[in-house]
């Protein structure tokens, strides 16, 4: 890597940890409002708007396996009012206490420190949300020097794209922004060799940011962080108070292993069926991870066979809302890929999905030629309800 890569690379690591701690205290405070944990409260005559109650938010954390024990999830709320997430609503205690007291999030107050690198942030972040709630093709697998690159964009045709959204006023100004986006780790070049530059050059968001996060990644070194791009983390599920929710993939066998509540980075090699681990809870020390290679599959199928006059197979549509943490199944395969588990407690298993389906559409866009990470990415950076099309046999 020449020296402009090497320079980003250090400042972008420093960034993206910055970055990280906003996006999982903006889904964190999104899911306290969802559940009702933050509203306003009355004290000593007082009435405090849009606060939370430390203890209740450590008792949550604990009860959705965010935190292990009462200690993790200190140490996670700690981190939060390190960086400004929240804050006491007198502004008594630094350390966050596990407590009747009351918290609340500066955004909610409009305390939220806006320095520079907060404000690249939100900007890179709504022009993201603003790309992915377009109906245009910006971001599309392209090449460049001979290597193929996933979601990228052109240069010009972003800085075109930005001054027909009136985000810029001229292409200076469109240019300068770009700018300032790549020196705060929100895009950068493919192969992060060159500055940005109106020209033909292709560049990617470094960040997916409706990407479901658990607070526990707080805690997580940026070498352990998981891979944005490579993942299919629709497993990620909610846990009920008397049994577990992990589930299993086929029937079960010696070969076969129980699927954990959890994302894993792991879960990204397209030639086995995933990594899964044997623990259905989440315990302090992270969960044994082992690699299970069988399909659920009874055999390859290919896609002339499953399109082909006559075929046994059947459509159906399915319309899956996901709830705060995922939509509760995971994808694998290629060309075409297939439905490898479902959480029979989520939002796709109520939806009608099963395993062993055949994914044919995503949001009316044809993934039949797609492998798993294209359609996994394809969902993640989508809307949080996703019409899938997908066909099963007809005696399954």
């Amino acid at each position: 890597m020449d020296t402009f890569g090497i320079t980003v690379q250090k400042r972008a690591s420093e960034l993206e940890q910055m970055a990280e701690v906003l996006i999982i205290g903006e889904q964190l405070r999104l899911r306290l409002h969802e559940e009702k944990l933050i509203k306003d409260r009355r004290h000593h005559l007082k009435t405090y708007p849009n606060c939370f109650v430390a203890k209740e938010v450590i008792d949550w954390l604990i009860e959705r396996k965010e935190a292990s024990d009462r200690d993790t999830a200190i140490k996670l709320m700690q981190i939060m009012n390190d960086n400004s997430i929240i804050h006491h609503v007198c502004d008594e205690y630094k350390e966050f206490k596990d407590l009747k007291i009351f918290y609340r999030f500066r955004k909610d107050d409009g305390t939220l420190p806006l320095d520079q690198e907060v404000k690249v942030f939100m900007r890179g972040q709504r022009l993201y949300e603003k790309i992915m709630n377009s109906e245009n093709t910006l971001l599309q697998a392209r090449e460049e020097d001979s290597m193929k690159y996933e979601r990228t964009f052109v240069a010009s045709e972003f800085i075109d794209w930005l001054i027909l959204e009136q985000e810029a006023k001229t292409r200076l100004e469109a240019e300068q922004l770009c700018r300032r986006l790549l020196e705060h780790a929100i895009i950068q070049h493919v192969a992060n060799k060159r500055h940005f530059v109106d020209s033909e050059r292709l560049y990617q968001f470094r960040l997916n940011f409706r990407r479901r996060r658990r607070v526990m990644e707080l805690l997580n070194e940026r070498s352990q962080r998981m891979v944005e791009s490579h993942d299919s983390p629709f497993c990620l599920r909610k846990q009920s108070h008397d049994k577990s929710t992990s589930f299993l993939s086929v029937s079960p066998t010696k070969e076969i292993k129980i699927v954990s509540a959890v994302r894993r980075s792991s879960m990204s090699n397209s030639n086995s069926g995933g990594y899964f681990a044997n623990s259905s809870t989440l315990s302090s020390s992270p969960p044994v991870v082992m690699c299970n290679p069988k399909s659920v599959l009874k055999r390859p199928v290919t896609l002339d066979e499953l399109l082909a006059p006559g075929a046994l197979y059947t459509r159906k549509t399915l319309t899956i809302v996901s709830d705060a943490v995922g939509w509760g199944f995971v994808v694998r395969g290629d060309k075409p890929c297939h439905i490898q588990a479902v959480d029979p407690s989520g939002p796709a298993a109520a939806a009608g999905m099963k395993i062993c389906q055949f994914v044919v559409s995503v949001n009316g866009l044809s993934v039949l030629h797609c492998d798993f990470r294209t359609v996994s990415n394809l969902i993640l950076t989508g809307p949080r309800t996703i019409v899938m099309e997908v066909m099963e046999e007809l005696n399954s």
